[in-house]
């Protein structure tokens, strides 16, 4: 999980000042967590906890209102009552791996995926979005296999993942869609040589970099393994103490450290 939230931090500075290049400095003095890495966060409190991700997701959400949401998240997000809103939008993508790290069978990550979806983002593109992702976690912790990765998400939900990150980047624009977000997030892992590498090749493709590197970082930690520590320090240092807390309680009952 916390290759996901180093992925949105050292993509931040990238989201509305696009490239595309992987010859950038990891860390910039400006770089900062945002809604990506509190929604995750809140996603593994739920876990942690009760597995109201409703409750968590609305809780963690509101401690932290300038985190950088949509329009519509926030609307939800400031609601008394929240509602699903139909969304097929990368946010569910972009929160949901602590599942594929908790939960030791397919059935189990696909199904705890979907109700994380489903609480703002019950679109089938928005649900399918977080399945896809949640699962190729899965499938790289357990399988180191990085073939099985991508033939799975590929017959299960139809997602092109026989491109290049070369192929993509020229023509690649920023989107919100997880049916343009997912699947170039797990390129972007499937063609790395390390958890950094995947960090790269994400942001160079010069879209909604944050959500990007948290895909495919989160997915990138699952199968190269821990984090190197030097980025962990610098994660640690990035995030308020509470939040902190929880990936620590989260890495600790999960056997991630």
């Amino acid at each position: 999980m916390i290759g996901a939230i180093a992925g949105d931090i050292i993509g931040s500075v990238y989201e509305h000042d696009p490239i595309k290049t992987k010859d950038f400095p990891l860390f910039r003095s400006d770089c900062r967590f945002t809604d990506d890495s509190v929604l995750t966060i809140a996603v593994a409190k739920a876990i942690l906890e009760d597995r109201d991700y409703l409750r968590w997701v609305w809780e963690i959400g509101r401690r932290y209102p300038y985190a950088g949401y949509g329009m519509s998240f926030r609307f939800w997000l400031h609601s008394n009552e929240p509602k699903p809103y139909n969304s097929w939008g990368n946010g569910s993508a972009m929160r949901v791996s602590p599942t594929g790290f908790a939960f030791d069978t397919e059935d189990l990550v696909l199904r705890e995926a979907a109700r994380t979806a489903e609480i703002s983002h019950n679109h089938p593109e928005g649900i399918k979005g977080a399945q896809a992702t949640a699962l190729a976690v899965f499938l790289a912790r357990s399988s180191r296999d990085k073939a099985l990765v991508r033939n799975e998400v590929e017959q299960r939900f139809g997602y092109d993942l026989h491109r290049t990150v070369d192929a993509v980047r020229p023509f690649y624009q920023f989107e919100i869609s997880c049916q343009r977000t997912v699947p170039e997030a797990i390129i972007s892992f499937l063609e790395s040589d390390s958890y950094e590498d995947a960090i790269r090749n994400a942001i160079s493709l010069g879209g909604d970099s944050d959500t990007l590197a948290c895909i495919a970082g989160a997915i990138a930690e699952a199968y190269y393994g821990p984090v190197p520590p030097v980025i962990v320090e610098k994660v640690k240092t990035c995030l308020p103490s509470d939040l902190w807390l929880i990936v620590e309680q989260f890495r600790r009952n999960y056997g991630m450290v």
